[in-house]
């Protein structure tokens, strides 16, 4: 069953893809749907007997690589953080797959579409269930794929094409880091395999490692390779700019992988190392800076989005920087708590967006939006539902987990840990804000849509109305009844998957700090939904007044434009690499070095010579017999040469005396033919 779980939507992936054109739209989609729900069911059955039953379960398939002391196995570890994340990835996904038979329905690549979004849930299965960092950066290096695959699935639109290169290369400069790690693990403990990495972490704790003649601690140089991996995969700041870009693929695409699960890889990646982790302070204070700073920027860049997807991706990024510096925090179980959280709440936003997008004749663009509240209620319900719970409104899913990640980041009493509150604090305000904002322009406001698109809105069909409610379910009550079970003081449910040190563990602090920091999070939550709503419904006189002014109109510009990241790395990268490119490895290495050593330089020489040697026939025999006698004395000489060195010199004298000897006669005889 552990193995058919896995392999189930590869059979999935192959049938769509390679069947597909015999068996239909409808085959495909009966043939995926199953696949997943089935793999769906085995994930929760596999849950209660490893997980309520307590026996973890490990399977060694074969041998993959053996060569001297490189040993990697195919094997796969079921265990509590993967058991958990299987359920979510294939609930997820089964959700996802029943959603795109309506959204996609007219497609004419339906049945590729379907193939990508199996092919993309078997390679998160193999990352989650893989027992050693190499099988990991199997199914992390295909997640990378599908994601390119599904975001240029539109490959006619332009826009596709670059986002779908964006994310492929940004995310290669996070995997070039994950590679490093993974080879570091393997030149300091021999193995990559995850039970002997953990077992021996604390043995090389003095360990020092040697680059560019500085001596770095080994394990943070490993902390730190592994979570740049994590950086690009879940978008943190500095290699976060793919994500919103990548918005531009089918809805379906966005719901899947960039709100629910590849985006959540990095954070897994840092849950399922933490025993290496827990003994490197340093990095994990690196890990906390980047994860609140991440949430702050992308709070305050989805202010002033404007397309409806981009702002639910810049809100992932955002709750994507609560889950790493949580992790960062030591509080593992707060962060996949949140990650399990957020799958619910952000697959029903982004689902409910591409149902707008549906109903709208695919405009994306609030400005043109409005008053849809009466047309499409059931999507105006759910998107009300996922908003507030991605604020933290009290008893949603999404108040369990944000709160207590901001109750712990206070109690651990700390500057960084102070830093990530507050800012985690002001971000929660800010996503409470633009979510409203959100709310407010689609359903609303005045209409400011064509009269002929509001004349065609209505709601969707039944499978997208099933996966929106479906989806509200775990969005509404999740949280409140799996709390105590995932983080609840004394819970066993992580068993050996997540290794905190006593130090570090703060969940019990949390308890005990003032009420006020307790209750500032939920009051800026509230203060956020009030002040947008009163700002867009009563007095839009004072937005206006702000942006028209010179310091709001800067702000606004900087927000808009994203921090200027794009800007920066557009000029001051990308341009210099390429102007570097042309100078040193195009016209210096490319035309010059090598054109003149190899190909171009090798042909002129031949050329060259064979026009020399050409001047050699000239008719007389006395040349030819001189010639002979030069050449055997030629080789006595090299006999000479490898019976004694002495005679080199000479050797190279006659040779030479030899050679402008017969050039000059040539010459002569040449200036007679001519007179």
């Amino acid at each position: 069953m552990y193995l058919t779980l896995i392999y189930l939507p590869l059979i999935s992936s192959i049938s769509s893809g390679l069947l597909g054109r015999f068996i239909g739209t409808k085959g495909t989609n009966i043939v995926t749907i199953s696949c997943i729900f089935l793999t769906f069911i085995m994930s929760l059955t596999c849950f209660y007997e490893v997980v309520l039953m307590g026996s973890p379960t490990y399977i060694k398939l074969t041998i993959w690589i053996n060569s001297q002391i490189f040993n990697v196995d195919w094997g796969f570890l079921f265990d509590s953080l993967t058991l958990i994340m299987c359920c979510i990835v294939t609930f997820i996904s089964f959700l996802v797959h029943v959603y795109s038979m309506e959204y996609m329905l007219h497609d004419p690549h339906n049945t590729r579409f379907m193939s990508y979004l199996s092919l993309f849930t078997f390679f998160m299965l193999i990352l989650i269930t893989a027992d050693n960092y190499v099988q990991l950066f199997v199914g992390w290096e295909g997640v990378g794929l599908c994601s390119f695959l599904l975001i240029n699935f539109w490959f006619a639109r332009i826009q596709a094409n670059k986002a779908a290169i964006k994310a492929m290369v940004i995310n290669r400069i996070g995997d070039f880091g994950l590679a490093l790690g993974i080879f570091l693990i393997y030149i300091t403990f021999n193995s990559v395999d995850y039970a002997t990495v953990f077992a021996l972490t604390p043995f090389f704790l003095e360990t020092k490692f040697e680059i560019f003649s500085l001596e770095i601690y080994v394990l943070n140089l490993i902390g730190i390779l592994l979570f740049v991996g994590s950086v690009g995969k879940s978008a943190q700041l500095g290699l976060h700019t793919w994500l919103p870009d990548a918005m531009e693929g089918p809805t379906p695409v966005s719901a899947l992988i960039h709100a629910a699960t590849m985006v959540t890889a990095g954070v897994f990646l840092i849950a399922r190392s933490s025993l290496i982790y827990e003994y490197i302070p340093t990095t994990l204070n690196i890990i906390t800076f980047i994860g609140a700073s991440t949430a702050f920027f992308a709070a305050s860049v989805g202010l002033v989005q404007n397309d409806i997807k981009r702002i639910i991706a810049y809100s992932t990024c955002s709750q994507l920087g609560y889950m790493v510096f949580t992790c960062g925090l030591s509080n593992y179980n707060v962060g996949v708590f949140h990650l399990i959280n957020h799958a619910f709440f952000k697959a029903l936003l982004f689902l409910g967006a591409g149902s707008i997008i549906h109903a709208v004749s695919d405009e994306q663009d609030l400005r043109k939006m409005g008053g849809l509240k009466n047309m499409i209620p059931l999507t105006y319900s759910v998107i009300i539902i996922g908003s507030l719970a991605l604020s933290g409104f009290p008893f949603l899913t999404g108040f369990y987990s944000k709160d207590v990640i901001l109750e712990t980041a206070y109690s651990k009493f700390s500057i960084l840990s102070h830093y990530s509150f507050y800012l985690g604090t002001f971000g929660a305000f800010l996503t409470a804000f633009y979510s409203t904002r959100l709310i407010y322009f689609v359903f609303l406001s005045p209409p400011n849509g064509y009269r002929i698109v509001y004349s065609n809105v209505k709601d969707s069909g039944i499978s997208i109305s099933f996966a929106l409610v479906t989806l509200t379910i775990p969005s509404l009550f999740f949280g409140y009844y799996a709390k105590d079970m995932f983080i609840g003081l004394g819970t066993d449910f992580w068993g050996n998957s997540l290794f905190v040190k006593p130090s570090n563990f703060t969940i019990i602090d949390s308890e005990f700090i003032q009420i006020e920091y307790k209750l500032l999070p939920l009051i800026l939550s509230l203060c956020g939904i009030t002040f947008a709503f009163f700002q867009y419904t009563r007095n839009t006189y004072l937005l206006y007044k702000t942006k028209t002014i010179k310091v709001g109109n800067f702000l606004y510009n900087f927000l808009n434009k994203k921090w200027f990241f794009d800007k920066i790395y557009n000029e001051f990268v990308v341009q210099s690499f390429f102007e570097k490119g042309f100078s040193i490895s195009y016209k210096i290495i490319d035309k010059g070095i090598i054109e003149i050593f190899g190909p171009k330089g090798f042909s002129n020489l031949v050329i060259k010579n064979s026009v020399e040697f050409s001047k050699f026939q000239t008719s007389n025999i006395y040349h030819y017999v001189y010639l002979t006698l030069s050449g055997i004395t030629t080789i006595f000489i090299f006999r000479y040469i490898m019976i004694g060195k002495e005679y080199v010199v000479l050797t190279l004298i006659i040779v030479l005396y030899f050679y402008y000897f017969f050039k000059d006669s040539h010459n002569k005889n040449n200036n007679k033919k001519c007179f």
